[in-house]
């Protein structure tokens, strides 16, 4: 499932530097053929990276939507050689302020400027890019960065643990009890590949890639089901209209009923709550599983296909822009 090539599209390798000079690997997809028409910031999800996602990049650029995307702090190639470093993501805070550190590295591009930015999350990454948009905190999310954000997607974010994910419940009480003593002790999270996705090949593949390591800290682990936890009761962290460009928050969740990573339901129930969110659909995926841009045959195309027109109809002027509002 590494991310393929193709001849109208470039792809470009490099870094950006952290607000703690940390430099972490990032590449750049875009069309040599389409007009720009959006740019689109990725967090990859947990024993992930953004070089490990197929046909979907390239998809998108050929669509004219430019593809940023880095691996995260403690993820593929920043800890290809370094396995003590596996997972060492940080806190909530320093994830978040990595984020931060990466749309400004974007937004620095000015000979984009006029082109709208929207950002977008798997799982893990999925979970972050809702937490971002709901809350703030130091060196991350201030209003006058989500005001040059056009809007948020998310592909089977991290709301709650699928039920059947019995292991990750043990470190969910045992990781935050240990985390604040030994937060840089690593744990190893086997993700069950046959959970993935419904293609054997790319589960195969996945568990061939060194780079998706399965291991995080205490620290990361018990911070990203906090954070789950607090966005699933969403009480103290609450997604709220006014948390992108024109005064508007606009967001797309794509999630799969076969998910057996992550809870599709607690994601449902969570969307119905989004009472002061406008513009928000909720497209649901009959008994697709998590990787929901790497299902077989036609399914990955429909998917980065819903993607793409979601983010350029809301590409044009943004005084333009209706209101849609779907589940």
């Amino acid at each position: 499932m590494s991310t393929t090539t193709h001849p109208d599209v470039s792809a470009t390798e490099g870094t950006f530097l952290t607000s703690d000079n940390v430099s972490l690997y990032t590449r750049t997809w875009s069309s040599s053929t389409t007009p720009l028409k959006a740019r689109l910031i990725f967090l990859h999800g947990f024993s992930d990276h953004c070089n490990f996602y197929g046909d979907f990049f390239p998809s998108l650029a050929l669509q004219g939507i430019k593809v940023y995307a880095y691996d995260q702090r403690g993820w593929g190639r920043n800890v290809a050689s370094s396995p003590s470093e596996r997972g060492n993501t940080g806190n909530t805070d320093r994830i978040l302020s990595d984020l931060e550190s990466f749309i400004q590295h974007v937004l620095s591009v000015t000979s984009e400027s006029d082109i709208p930015l929207f950002l977008m999350g798997h799982s893990m990454g999925g979970g972050e890019v809702l937490y971002y948009a709901s809350s703030r905190g130091p060196g991350w999310g201030a209003p006058e960065t989500k005001a040059r954000i056009r809007g948020y997607l998310c592909e089977a974010p991290i709301i709650a643990l699928h039920p059947a994910a019995k292991p990750w419940r043990v470190t969910q009480v045992v990781g935050k009890l240990v985390s604040k003593v030994l937060p840089r002790q690593q744990i190893v999270q086997k993700l069950d590949a046959s959970k993935l996705c419904r293609d054997p090949e790319v589960c195969k593949e996945w568990v061939a890639d060194e780079l998706n390591h399965d291991t995080g800290t205490l620290e990361c682990l018990a911070n990203l089901l906090e954070r789950a936890r607090l966005m699933e009761e969403a009480k103290e962290v609450v997604l709220k209209d006014g948390q992108g460009e024109g005064g508007k928050t606009r967001l797309w969740i794509g999630f799969g009923t076969g998910d057996e990573v992550l809870s599709f339901e607690a994601c449902e129930k969570w969307f119905k709550g989004l009472k002061d969110v406008e513009d928000k659909e909720l497209r649901v995926y009959e008994g697709w599983y998590h990787k929901l841009h790497a299902e077989p045959g036609e399914d990955k195309k429909t998917y980065a296909k819903d993607v793409s027109q979601w983010i350029l109809e809301r590409s044009g002027p943004v005084e333009t822009l209706g209101v849609k509002a779907r589940l």
